[in-house]
């Protein structure tokens, strides 16, 4: 990268890569390119150069199909093959010519062999050009290209078999002496690796030393790793389970949230929201699990409360976890008016305990949905005929009394409504599958 550009000092992307296209397609140099890009113009001659893609004619000039020597138009070789005794016709002019002449010499291209490198704007037809080998810069290829080599270029371990064995030497013995790896690394600092890169040394099998040689990691199953969880990390600023803390929210009304997944086999889902102060339970089915379908219920519950201050005064404050449905927290605060509704904060990742509350609530629905089960014919009915019956049952915290009766003390009969809340008699609660059986 030249000092002298003003550049960004990373690499370039797709949209780079296809205006390099577009840029070759029109002809323009590498200098032209590199001052739109920012660029130094040794990083686009580099780019195109690595990526180019090459495509093979088996065909050369029209008429000429098969030669391509730089001799061929002033070629007056006759039998060079030395196959027919008589043979009067011209070599340049037969299928073997290029494969039996001892002064055979490929024709060169200059676009080839020097900037740019490629055949992109070049301005003889393809089916004209005498050139067998022919390439070309296509961005899409070349952005494949770059994954390729950044991921490869990145794998295996930057030591040497020198080093290796070295490392090895150390950690055999005191593994063998039943010490764990934290002991070695505690006890030789000479060896500069951290406690989890010895583990991954001895995962991959570059060390003798195996995972059957430990003590307790044969005993571990591999840890879960959740791929649903929310990527932007900017969502989280001033809406950390700290800052729920720091701003007394715990001494405010607030309402915990989560999600109950599908098995394999449908993508609904059941948005649940529970109420800590009444164990209330109010669940409405998604379609799909994605921050726009939760965003449609929090606008349908601020239709059916009437605006957003009603719905502010029922949900001031919503606690759940980093799940991707959640992660645009921006368009759930806010009503479609601007006005703000609501606060979203999140637990800690892996504190599930940090919202117990709707956690255990679960283990309620799921006596009528158990796992393993598809929400594939699973409609809202069904959803509030499951809280509604959960709401109903009594509680031994609640001294007896059912978070319905409770949610009724506490609300207005309109939000009651709202959230489509019935009574259901104590005999007839019903918490078991049988309840959606129709």
């Amino acid at each position: 990268m030249s000092k002298l550009i003003p550049g960004n000092h990373k690499h370039l992307t797709i949209e780079d890569r296809r205006y390099i296209e577009q840029s070759l397609d029109e002809s323009k140099s590498f200098r032209e390119i590199s001052k739109y890009l920012c660029k130094d113009p040794s990083t686009i001659s580099d780019e195109v150069f690595k990526n180019r893609v090459a495509n093979t004619w088996n065909k050369g000039s029209f008429n000429n199909p098969h030669n391509f020597c730089v001799h061929r138009f002033r070629c007056k070789k006759v039998n060079a093959c030395r196959k027919l005794i008589i043979c009067d016709t011209k070599c340049r002019s037969c299928s073997i010519c290029n494969l039996v002449c001892a002064d055979y010499e490929k024709e060169q291209c200059r676009r080839i062999h020097k900037a740019p490198y490629v055949c992109n704007g070049c301005n003889t037809p393809r089916n004209k050009c005498p050139i067998s080998t022919k390439y070309d810069y296509n961005a899409k290829a070349a952005q494949r290209q770059y994954m390729q080599r950044l991921s490869s270029s990145r794998e295996g371990i930057a030591l040497t078999k020198k080093e290796l064995h070295s490392l090895d030497s150390v950690v055999r013995p005191l593994i063998a002496q039943g010490q764990s790896p934290y002991m070695i690394i505690a006890n030789h600092p000479e060896l500069g690796i951290s406690v989890n890169t010895l583990y991954n040394y001895i995962n991959q099998g570059v060390l003798l030393t195996r995972n059957i040689d430990l003590k307790r990691k044969v005993k571990f199953k591999p840890r879960k790793v959740h791929s649903t969880q929310i990527k932007n990390r900017e969502v989280f600023i001033g809406r950390t389970y700290a800052d729920f803390k720091t701003s007394h929210a715990d001494e405010l009304e607030f309402v915990e949230m989560d999600t109950v997944k599908s098995a394999q086999g449908s993508s609904k889902c059941i948005l649940t929201f529970y109420f800590p102060d009444t164990q209330l339970l109010y669940a409405h089915l998604l379609h799909r699990c994605t921050p726009g379908a939760v965003k449609a219920v929090f606008d349908k519950l601020q239709n059916a409360l009437g605006d957003a201050y009603d719905f502010a005064m029922v949900f001031p404050i919503i606690l759940t976890d980093r799940g991707v449905e959640f992660g645009d927290p921006d368009s759930l605060e806010t009503s479609p008016e601007g006005i703000v509704r609501t606060g979203i904060y999140y637990c800690d990742p892996m504190r599930s305990n940090q919202k117990a509350g709707i956690e255990n609530v679960h283990t309620m629905l799921r006596m009528i949905l158990p796992k393993k089960t598809v929400f594939t014919d699973l409609t809202q009915w069904d959803v509030r005929k499951c809280y509604n019956h959960i709401n109903n049952a009594t509680r031994k915290n609640l001294n007896g009394s059912t978070p319905y009766h409770e949610a009724f003390k506490m609300f207005d009969e309109e939000v009651l409504k709202a959230l489509q809340l019935q009574y259901i008699a104590p005999d007839d609660v019903v918490l078991s599958p049988k309840l959606l059986k129709h």
